[in-house]
């Protein structure tokens, strides 16, 4: 029987991403986009755990959490929030939030703390899979994503055993996607990641080389989709 989870977040495109995330994984997962949508859900049907986002219209997160851990102790919580300050994630475990995980966030993180919380509250969780295997750090490390090797000491990037030409920058984010092959990037993650720069927001530098990299493996095999658009928040491996 397939784990029910119940997605709380009013972000139209965090959720979907969320919907599919979990369904692919092999979990059964509910959407709610208001806190007071997420007690009709519950009072149907209790999940055996929540993904909460705390900024949402009506009940907010916080309500919601003390709502929810007063009548329905056994539902495991996970907040996932931009908020990242400490005050704040003390405050939510303290009041019964069985973890935290800050936006914008690896999938494959997200996985395994529902794992954990599932495991704590005596539920099991379905068996993660990664996409990416990625050789020891050192002398030779190469990055492997579908048919995309990456040699980062080479500087060298090949697609289906064919050899593409990258710029540095073009190089460097193809790699910060490939070495955090679940995690959702920002433009400004990926700005700041790769110019060194802050992110002021009106730069459509990383806009266009996300699609130049795409250009280019797209040259070596057209029916592969390698890097995904999340609508609102960034990009991520696909």
């Amino acid at each position: 029987m397939k784990d029910y989870i119940l997605i709380v977040e009013d972000d139209n495109d965090i959720n979907h991403m969320l919907k599919e995330l979990l369904s692919r994984n092999g979990y059964e997962a509910c959407q709610a986009f208001s806190g007071t949508e997420a007690l009709l859900y519950i009072e149907k049907k209790c999940p055996a755990a929540m993904i909460l986002d705390l900024m949402l219209p009506g009940i907010n997160g916080e309500d919601l959490l003390k709502k929810i851990k007063k009548k329905y102790p056994e539902i495991a919580v996970i907040i996932s929030s931009a908020k990242d300050g400490t005050q704040t994630r003390v405050s939510m475990l303290r009041a019964g939030a069985d973890d935290y995980i800050i936006k914008p966030f690896d999938t494959e993180e997200l996985l395994a703390r529902l794992e954990a919380v599932l495991r704590r509250s005596g539920n099991n969780a379905g068996a993660l899979g990664k996409q990416r295997t990625e050789e020891p750090e050192g002398a030779g490390r190469k990055l492997k994503y579908k048919d995309i090797l990456l040699e980062p000491e080479e500087f060298r990037v090949t697609v289906a055993e064919t050899e593409i030409r990258l710029t540095r920058r073009e190089f460097l984010i193809l790699e910060l996607l490939m070495e955090n092959p679940g995690k959702v990037f920002t433009k400004s993650n990926i700005y700041e990641s790769v110019w060194n720069e802050e992110f002021l927001g009106e730069d459509n530098a990383v806009n266009v080389h996300i699609s130049n990299i795409r250009q280019k493996l797209a040259k070596i095999n057209q029916k592969e989709t390698y890097i995904e658009t999340v609508w609102g928040i960034g990009f991520k491996l696909k």
